[in-house]
């Protein structure tokens, strides 16, 4: 009869594991695990150790899931949303009532990979609404107290207080392969209005003189890098989301500079008094996971 093996993953390990994979960097993994950074390169040799497969290639500029890293990390993150839900409902410290949260849709692949599911494992009881929307409608949302709390960039409405939570980096995104620069009206992929990076490439434009016109107009963040890959307009994006069919242009060619957007974290001006708990329970989750760094993988704005 075959031997059973009794080796069991350690549930600290993959945490350990999952925050370094998420975030790209050993040191962000320890500040957010509170451990120091030897402690964290440990934890991951022995779960590599123990699973007999490499998962990290460590880089000058930090590290990167490798093949099987990828699959352990999806894994992973299931393993432990199952392990702190099935925590909170029976070690009763879950918490109730309603949080409905605004998210920019740009963010909104990120925040729901990984900071919501992480928050309603945490909080099964919680009734959790998440919507998406340009930055001025959340704004307008929040000022009619239809949302508890939301993630707002600071353009093109800027809406008093709020926390910080990371900065963007908007530049001018065109295709690789088209010269549109030299046009007498430069074509622009945009977002409707109350985007803060449509803000920012209008404003500029017009102090410069700079003649324009919205060629492509879309809500969809997908539909308007397509419309610079394929050489039909330039548009503005966060430098981290320009792809190999795109070029980043400056001043060099022509272009004004642009300014640059914060994400601030706001709250209602009234919240019931049931759902505060839990609505700052979800900043606290998103204090920790988003303050300094953005998104993981950061995104254009919206």
């Amino acid at each position: 009869m075959a031997e059973v093996s009794s080796a069991t993953l350690d549930l600290e390990l993959l945490r350990s594991f999952q925050a370094a994979a998420q975030l790209g960097s050993l040191a962000a993994a320890a500040e957010q695990r509170h451990r120091t950074v030897s402690a964290i390169s440990m934890q991951i040799k022995r779960l590599e150790a123990l699973l007999d497969v490499r998962l990290l290639e460590r880089g000058p500029r930090g590290v990167v899931p490798t093949t099987a890293g990828e699959a352990l990390l999806q894994e992973a993150r299931e393993l432990l949303r199952m392990h702190d839900g099935m925590l909170a409902r029976y070690a009763g410290r879950g918490l109730r009532g309603k949080v409905r949260f605004g998210l920019p849709e740009d963010y909104a692949r990120e925040l729901l990979g990984d900071v919501l599911p992480e928050f309603t494992a945490y909080h099964p009881e919680v009734l959790l609404q998440a919507v998406t929307a340009t930055s001025g409608e959340l704004v307008r949302q929040l000022e009619r107290s239809r949302l508890d709390l939301a993630v707002v960039l600071d353009r093109p409405i800027a809406l008093p207080g709020g926390e910080p939570l990371w900065r963007t980096t908007p530049v001018w995104a065109a295709p690789r392969h088209a010269n549109l620069i030299e046009r007498e009206s430069l074509p622009l992929a945009l977002h409707e209005v109350d985007c803060p990076y449509r803000a920012l490439a209008t404003e500029a434009l017009e102090r410069l003189g700079r003649p324009w016109h919205a060629l492509f107009t879309s809500t969809s963040i997908h539909a308007i890098e397509r419309a610079v890959e394929t050489g039909l307009a330039i548009s503005v994006l966060d430098r981290e989301r320009l792809t190999p069919a795109m070029r980043e242009l400056g001043e060099a060619e022509g272009l004004p500079a642009l300014g640059r957007c914060e994400a601030r974290l706001h709250f209602a001006r009234a919240i019931e008094p049931a759902s505060q708990p839990a609505a700052q329970a979800l900043a606290d989750l998103l204090r920790e996971r988003l303050r300094g760094r953005g998104p993981w993988r950061s995104a254009a704005a919206g």
